[in-house]
């Protein structure tokens, strides 16, 4: 069977002071799990690795496992496939609006009940920015910067 490609996207590693890690033990804490082609992106605690097994839903429950019992504290761990990935680029919505591209987000949602907490949210105006909703993520262009928009935290109870 052909290795799958996947990327885990951890929640609040390497945030601020709490829940440290270095990257070089990360990567090997995700190979001795049987992944491959581990590689992480910056300091962030992301992750993108090859699945022998192709069991995406498996893989992000035995990662959130691993790094509680090895590091000590949890963090939740949301699994894309390459393929999903590629789909969520490349049907961005907001690309044509975003003139800056430090002020676009893109935030994976875990869950559809997630997605369904953030559906109403769609239908205010948040104007001069804008939300748009893919199918498992939310894009949101924050014109004047995200420091500046309501978004982000309002976005925060569909968490």
């Amino acid at each position: 069977m052909l290795a799958t490609t996947l990327i885990a996207l951890m929640r609040g590693i390497n945030v601020g002071r709490a829940k440290r890690v270095a990257m070089a033990d990360l990567r090997a804490l995700i190979e001795g799990l049987g992944y491959s082609d581990v590689c992480t992106l910056l300091n962030s605690g992301n992750i993108v690795f090859k699945d022998p097994d192709s069991a995406p839903d498996e893989a992000g429950a035995r990662i959130e496992e691993s790094i509680e019992k090895r590091f000590g504290f949890s963090s939740r761990v949301t699994i894309l496939t390459g393929s999903e990935m590629a789909a969520i680029v490349r049907d961005n919505p907001l690309l044509d609006v975003a003139e800056n591209q430090s002020r676009l987000i893109v935030a994976v949602l875990a869950t559809p009940e997630v997605r369904a907490r953030i559906v109403p949210l769609t239908e205010q105006d948040w104007d001069p920015d804008v939300l748009a909703l893919g199918s498992r993520v939310a894009y949101l262009w924050c014109r004047n910067g995200v420091l500046a928009s309501r978004l982000p935290e309002a976005l925060e109870c569909g968490r």
